[in-house]
């Protein structure tokens, strides 16, 4: 069991392979990334770890930091927790349940779909919601990346985020104490790990948010298992293990499906991390009324669309879609298809994430007002274009850059020509006046004589 730490960023950069491009300062979305001296810099204090760079690299410098599969042999028991979104990398003819006969087969000695603790936070929040205790607009805390995007850039939306433990770590309790239980075994000894199809659910599993620990020992990625998995389904050969998650579970993987789960009519349903941002802007400044529930989500289709699946998120969104359908045929309860979960008598732990606005331009108040002052000015002498030539993402950032001594005005390629240019004239017209000092002495001397 991880506990709670301070700042942890799955997202790396890998200067060796970076070749100061500037493709990455134009997709982050709170401009954490810089190019200075031909090689990117992050700033940690600003990353969400959202995994827009890495999908915006051609070089492939930005990689996400997961788990050796080597950390199994650590644990007495492993219990892999698959996510819905780890159906939708395979054909229509691999079942859940082939797929999750195949983890068994690789080696873990336990599943538990993340799909299932899903359905557990869905029916928490129908009951909140029910009783009173929560008043919309309330924001999915499904999405690691969307809270830490509203720590970082809206922090007064942090009390609008829904104050339960996210599905993947309540399959993750469930998971451990269920099975602590069964063997007689210490909760410490058995190994819960996460299948992620991206960065953020590792820095979640790192450095959780919320004040509380996380009950999850690693993750594995979904790029790194899905050729093992594919070679273990020919070991199946058609048999499989049982699935206990219905199609409110599975559909958290895509878009709409925790809507779905959660059932509140009057909802809101984003994806991608850009119209995220635009849209809890639009909640801060007051202007979406009359929404009980937002599910947002930093990919584009959802966690189908995260950088570490396989398949194009597209296509694994169609085959899910497929796979919901036809457990939605399931009817019944939970406590039907799993009975051992009644003995637990569990409750979903709350969760309270605090703000982590970004970091001032000074840390003295007046240091940052002075400035701020500064950067305005600066701003008005630079082109507005945001170009990103001069290594930050817009001409804003530069400013700011600039007012805190990071950067300087030559950064700016359309000041540096017109400086190099004006450099120029200055040096033709010297060299001018020196020619005709020398024709004026020569005509001097010719005189003399």
């Amino acid at each position: 069991m991880i506990s709670v730490r301070g700042y942890f960023h799955s997202v790396r950069l890998d200067r060796e392979k970076c070749t100061g491009c500037v493709n990455c300062i134009k997709k982050c979305p709170t401009e954490a990334i810089r190019v200075r001296h031909g090689k990117a810099e992050i700033n940690e204090q600003k990353c969400i770890d959202c995994g827009e760079c890495i999908g915006a690299c051609p070089r492939k410098a930005k990689y996400v930091e997961i788990d050796s599969l080597e950390l199994l042999n650590s644990y007495k028991y492993t219990i892999a927790l698959p996510p819905p979104s780890l159906y939708g990398q395979f054909p229509p003819s691999v079942t859940p349940g082939q797929i999750l006969a195949a983890l068994i087969d690789l080696g873990f000695d336990d599943v538990f779909e993340v799909a299932v603790g899903a359905e557990i936070v869905a029916a928490e929040t129908r009951r909140l919601f029910r009783t009173g205790e929560l008043k919309g607009p309330v924001i999915s805390s499904n999405c690691p990346a969307v809270v830490r995007l509203i720590q970082v850039r809206f922090p007064e939306l942090t009390k609008r985020i829904l104050p339960l433990d996210p599905p993947s770590e309540v399959a993750g309790r469930i998971a451990r104490q269920l099975k602590s239980r069964e063997l007689g075994m210490a909760e410490e000894d058995i190994g819960v790990f996460y299948l992620t199809p991206c960065a953020a659910k590792v820095t979640s599993i790192k450095a959780p948010e919320g004040g509380l620990p996380s009950y999850i020992d690693g993750a594995f990625s979904i790029q790194q298992l899905f050729p093992l998995i594919s070679r273990s389904l020919k070991n199946v050969q058609g048999r499989g293990r049982q699935q206990r998650a219905s199609g409110l579970g599975v559909g958290f993987g895509i878009p709409g499906g925790e809507v779905k789960a959660v059932g509140r009519e009057n909802s809101l349903i984003v994806e991608g991390i850009g119209n995220v941002d635009n849209a809890l802007e639009e909640l801060e400044m007051g202007h979406i009324e009359g929404i009980d529930y937002i599910e947002a989500k930093a990919c584009n289709g959802g966690c189908v669309g995260g950088i570490l699946n396989v398949v194009n998120g597209y296509v694994a969104q169609v085959r899910l879609e497929r796979i919901v359908r036809e457990l939605d045929q399931v009817h019944e309860p939970l406590e039907e298809r799993w009975p051992n979960l009644a003995q637990l008598n569990f409750k979903v732990p709350r969760i309270r994430v605090e703000p982590r606005p970004m970091q001032p331009l000074d840390s003295d108040i007046n240091g940052a007002m002075a400035k701020m002052v500064a950067a305005e000015g600066i701003l008005r002498t630079l082109p507005g274009l945001d170009c990103g030539a001069c290594g930050a993402p817009s001409c804003k950032a530069l400013a700011e850059d600039i007012a805190q001594g990071k950067s300087n005005a030559n950064s700016c390629i359309f000041i540096l020509r017109e400086r190099i240019m004006a450099l120029g004239m200055k040096v033709y017209n010297l060299a001018g006046i020196g020619t005709r000092m020398e024709e004026q002495r020569g005509d001097k001397e010719e005189g003399e004589e």
